[in-house]
């Protein structure tokens, strides 16, 4: 569903490349999880994926559409949640939900879905006429997790999700994560939280400098000692 093959992006003025020779795919029952310190590049190779920022080095193809060249076809078959909580504020939590739905084509039925079944499990139903402008940081990551989710996305981008999460819905996002994956979609998400990583990912992507420093398979080496992986890479300092 996602492959990424050899990309990467210096951003304008900038000497030095923010993401190099990046490659690596996601399939379908995957959830795919990108581990770095603040600034490694994670970021910046997540909007590329989606096409928020332009590159000019390597190709990404979302379902076998080119993000550049055919960003459309592309696009529609990804749901997004940014690490910024970006809504409209001005509308309402249905509103929002119904908006979004509407841009990626999900059908009634989806959009239902979302508001009378998702609204009640991640416990936001009672705040959906409400304007967003008065939610709190996480009930505004949690309306940005449903509108990412209105159109069924075959996939699912989270970046840095569990921001502003209490304990319960963090483990209500994790399960959900992962039952989404195992119906034959595929995430990819990015984290600081290696219990988060390590109870949902059945791939682990390490970045460090811009660059991939190294893989994990949890799903064949379920022993594999993230926590100790990590601290190695960054020379002994942890700051997941």
């Amino acid at each position: 569903m996602l492959e990424v093959i050899d990309f990467s992006k210096k951003y304008r003025n900038n000497k030095d490349y923010s993401a190099r020779h990046i490659s690596f795919s996601v399939s379908a029952g995957e959830v795919v999880g990108l581990v770095g310190s603040n600034g490694a590049g994670k970021s910046t190779i997540i909007k590329s994926v989606i096409g928020v920022l332009p590159f000019s080095e390597g190709t990404i193809k979302v379902g076998g559409y080119d993000i550049v060249k055919q960003p459309e076809q592309a696009k529609k078959l990804i749901g997004y949640v940014p690490d910024d909580h970006s809504v409209y504020e001005k509308l309402t939590g249905r509103e929002y939900i119904n908006y979004i739905g509407s841009l990626y084509g999900a059908t009634v039925a989806q959009k239902k879905f979302i508001t009378d079944d998702l609204a009640v499990r991640f416990e936001i139903a009672h705040a959906l006429d409400t304007q967003i402008a008065g939610y709190s940081h996480g009930m505004r990551q949690k309306i940005c997790i449903l509108g990412a989710l209105t159109h069924e996305p075959k996939l699912w981008i989270l970046d840095e999700p569990m921001v502003g999460l209490d304990h319960q819905t963090m483990a209500l996002l994790c399960d959900y994560i992962r039952g989404y994956a195992d119906s034959e979609h595929c995430v990819l998400f990015s984290s600081h939280n290696l219990d988060v990583v390590k109870r949902t990912c059945d791939k682990v992507i390490f970045i460090k400098n811009g660059e991939i420093a190294g893989t994990a398979d949890l799903k064949a080496q379920s022993d594999f000692d993230l926590n100790g992986y990590y601290t190695e890479l960054n020379g002994g300092e942890r700051d997941a």
